[in-house]
């Protein structure tokens, strides 16, 4: 477990994470939390007392990373931009995300789609099935499901296919 003091910061201007919470985690502190890693990772641990799990680190360059703070979980930290947190992390080696069988099912339809899905990172994957599982209803599920079958036939990651379909409309 790595013990360390971040100050919550946002983006003002940065391409999608415009508008997003954050505390830096540098590069001396994520090669000790999973070494020789300069991919996305999952981390366990605490935010002061609150208890995370799951929770991404996200690569931003040079081996710096982030790790992402929205707003249910600022709320329940009670903290805001410019606030000083402790946090105690370590890599989250138990954190898994099964990939929902009709999803499978329809990639595995054409050939070539499950695999290149798969080539993906598993960060990569999961933003595909996190986005697919918070559909709130059946046919918003499906027309995802649409989505990410026609991007995985077009070779498109998942920031690609979401911009490409918001400029469709």
């Amino acid at each position: 477990m790595v013990h360390f003091k971040a100050e919550i910061e946002k983006f003002e201007s940065n391409g999608e994470k415009t508008g997003w919470s954050y505390v830096f985690v540098p590069e001396e502190i994520a090669q000790q939390i999973k070494p020789n890693d300069r991919r996305g990772m999952r981390v366990r641990g605490q935010i002061d007392q609150l208890a995370i799990q799951g929770k991404s680190l996200i690569p931003m360059g040079g081996g710096d990373f982030i790790l992402a703070l929205d707003a249910k979980l600022r709320r329940q930290l009670r903290k805001e931009e410019g606030s000083v947190v402790n946090l105690s992390l370590e890599h989250d080696v138990d954190f898994k995300i099964e990939m929902p069988d009709d999803l499978e099912i329809c990639l595995a339809q054409e050939d070539g789609l499950l695999e290149h899905f798969l080539s993906y990172t598993k960060a990569h994957q999961n933003y595909f099935i996190n986005w697919l599982n918070t559909a709130k209803t059946e046919a918003t599920r499906t027309k995802r499901l649409i989505m990410i079958v026609d991007a995985m036939a077009k070779k498109q990651d998942f920031g690609l296919m979401l911009r490409s379909n918001k400029r469709e409309k």
